[in-house]
């Protein structure tokens, strides 16, 4: 498995926040952990990247234990955080740069890296442009191609869609489901939008901190909508 996480629980101190969570996903899938505003999605992805320490459970991530060899288990993921964070003044390519740096690489190998993973996301003729003059979903795909660049086993998506349009998400959740189709990526894209969610994703419904269904989004939904399934799940254990 890319990505196991085991009974794993965290609190803001007497509140909950997460209770007891597993799931296992494998190479090449995308996976769409859905959960309403505050239902612990971003508390997991702090876990995941260990800015938060979990004072219980395991995390394993492509073979490596997060808390046994953290530099190992970090260094097989890829992140897009919630929050942009590239520098607005800076080229595209200035700013898969200067992440390369950060995971020194440098040189030739950097640039071919940089050039592929541009390529992947659809961006290479932007690669002078400042990241300033770009819209919203081209940053998000600059944001991708840089968390592409040390060739993670997995790519983990905290809402990357927050305040695009709806054209615009679309094309960029099609595109990131074909990289865990080609390029065998682990994917764990977190959203609280079910039309971000395919019938073939595996889904993982979280609500209140705990891991209220998994499975792929058509068996899960049955006759009803996705929509609407969703909105029965999160009111009944409300």
């Amino acid at each position: 498995m890319s990505l196991r996480v085991s009974d794993l629980s965290f609190s803001y101190g007497a509140k909950p926040a997460l209770a007891a969570v597993s799931f296992a996903l494998e190479p090449g899938r995308f996976a769409a952990l859905l959960g309403p505003n505050g239902a612990g999605k971003s508390t997991l992805f702090a876990l995941l990247t260990r800015l938060f320490v979990a004072p219980h459970g395991r995390i394993e991530i492509a073979g490596n234990d997060l808390a046994r060899a953290p530099y190992a288990a970090l260094a097989r993921i890829g992140v897009v955080f919630q929050q942009p964070t590239l520098d607005l003044d800076l080229s595209v390519v200035q700013n898969l740069r200067y992440f390369a740096a950060l995971h020194g690489l440098g040189g030739r190998g950097a640039m071919r890296r940089i050039d592929a993973a541009l390529e992947r996301m659809e961006m290479r003729e932007r690669a002078g442009e400042r990241v300033r003059v770009l819209n919203g979903g081209h940053r998000r795909r600059v944001e991708i191609a840089r968390a592409l660049l040390h060739d993670p086993a997995v790519l983990l998506l905290d809402e990357p869609s927050v305040g695009l349009d709806p054209g615009t998400r679309a094309a960029l959740v099609d595109h990131v489901h074909a990289l865990a189709a080609l390029d065998g990526l682990t994917v764990l894209w977190a959203t609280h939008l079910t039309d971000e969610v395919r019938p073939d994703d595996r889904l993982l419904l979280l609500h209140r901190g705990r891991l209220q269904a998994d499975g792929t989004a058509h068996a899960l939904q049955g006759d009803a909508t996705l929509e609407a399934w969703f909105l029965a799940r999160t009111r009944e254990t409300a």
